[in-house]
């Protein structure tokens, strides 16, 4: 044997560009990339095909009527990879030869509790022909003067939404289905729950993420992949079925981030039919854990903020051993939002912050209980920019600028001189199955 070591090199996003590093081929346990599959060959053919062939529902022409007013839901800027800019004015066309003129037509940001959107990210969003055409709004939680009430779900929660979604004759959801750590997946009715609900109506029912009791965290039926006995989910689905959307168009990214599944059709069943396609590309079974996990949030907008970077942080924690490392690359040049998130780690304790967001229950600490968790699961380092440093640290992150730097002490944590590796390119969405 001659000694001689083999790499295996690898380039990540993060941000809007990359960074590169090597492991031994030998320590590397799984580079987990899903199961990809192409874009189709005419994004336009295809998305109006779609509205023309939907899963149970009639043809979207054959649903709107000339004069009616007709609301679309668009999600805000976190969620810019679902390229609205593209499909949305395709949409809007469509309307348009189904007899419904651009004033009758309001897209409101479904930005849920987030912050609002600017006239820039409006058109990031849109596109500025539909920002030219058509009123864009965004929703605001907080505004209780123009909400509808509606009543409340089994579960207690008191249903208030937005007066233009409430009041219009046709509502239209779009969006775009990926995984998502509290609610199983994105998309379908995260449109009407959290998209454009009261401040108090999404308070009441992300409070089902939390567990039963003081003391126990975050609900363990509150994760990816689970819907069935997924209280939070199931609420959010009563919560929509007040609204009964009209029609949906969900889209589902392949792992280049390009569009490649697109459903339309019944709010309900349209939706279940793109976490189908979810399982298939980006569902990953694994038959071991890693001493070390090393995942890119997959790039902007998706390390936009420690915020939106933690459902990396997630699925990485499911890669790796318990007590492991899990190294994060995460620009977030907006790490400081939301505006409350690093508060709540004020608390001197977890159980403290628990109280604390039982009490005034925000997503942001939910998920900053989350984080917590995870801290506690092993050692969590970020290669983020250096002015992230501290925030990060606040929230039990240990932040780093380099790759490099990132390895070194990942090695070092592990006390292990040869530790197994998982990398994940597609952190943000790739979801590890480990199936012993």
């Amino acid at each position: 044997m001659d000694g001689t070591v083999n790499y295996r090199e690898f380039s990540l996003k993060i941000g809007k560009g990359t960074t590169s590093f090597s492991i031994p081929e030998s320590q590397l346990l799984y580079e987990l990339v899903g199961n990809n599959r192409p874009p189709p060959d005419d994004l336009t053919a295809t998305y109006r095909h779609a509205l023309d062939h939907p899963i149970d529902s009639p043809p979207l022409r054959q649903i709107v009527k000339p004069g009616e007013r007709v609301v679309i839901t668009v999600s805000d800027i976190t969620r810019g990879w679902q390229r609205n800019e593209l499909t949305l004015p395709l949409l809007i066309d469509y309307l348009n030869e189904a007899g419904i003129r651009d004033e009758d037509i309001t897209v409101i940001i479904a930005v849920g509790a987030h912050r609002q959107n600017s006239p820039d990210e409006f058109v990031e969003l849109c596109s500025a022909k539909v920002c030219h055409r058509i009123r864009v709004v965004n929703h605001n939680a907080w505004d209780t003067d123009n909400m509808v009430y509606y009543g409340t779900t089994s579960r207690g929660t008191e249903v208030s939404v937005n007066r233009l979604v409430a009041e219009a004759d046709r509502v239209i959801l779009t969006g775009g289905v990926i995984y998502h750590y509290m609610v199983g997946y994105g998309g379908g009715r995260k449109s009407i729950m959290p998209g454009v609900s009261s401040l108090k109506t999404i308070q009441q029912s992300h409070m089902w993420a939390m567990a039963r009791t003081v003391g126990d965290g975050s609900n363990p039926l509150a994760a990816n992949m689970k819907t069935a006995g997924n209280p939070a989910h199931e609420d959010m689905m009563e919560v929509a079925a007040f609204i009964k959307p009209d029609f949906i168009v969900n889209v589902v990214p392949n792992l280049d981030g390009e569009l490649t599944g697109f459903f339309a059709g019944n709010w309900v069943s349209a939706w279940q039919a793109a976490t189908r396609l979810v399982d298939e590309i980006f569902g990953v079974p694994i038959k071991e854990q890693a001493d070390i996990v090393i995942a890119s949030a997959g790039g902007y907008p998706k390390d936009i903020n420690l915020y939106q970077a933690q459902k990396t942080i997630d699925n990485g924690v499911y890669a790796m051993k318990p007590g492991g490392v899990v190294i994060l690359l995460a620009e977030c040049p907006d790490i400081e939002e939301p505006s409350e998130f690093f508060d709540w780690f004020d608390n001197e304790t977890l159980v403290d912050l628990e109280k604390a967001v039982r009490a005034n229950f925000l997503i942001s600490g939910w998920v900053a209980v989350r984080q917590l968790e995870y801290v506690n699961s092993g050692y969590m380092i970020m290669v983020t920019h250096e002015n992230n440093i501290e925030l990060a640290r606040k929230a039990g992150v240990h932040g780093v600028a380099t790759i490099e730097e990132a390895l070194q002490l990942a090695y070092e944590k592990c006390g292990n001189g040869n530790p197994t590796v998982t990398v994940m390119p597609q952190g943000a969405n790739t979801f590890p199955i480990l199936t012993p």
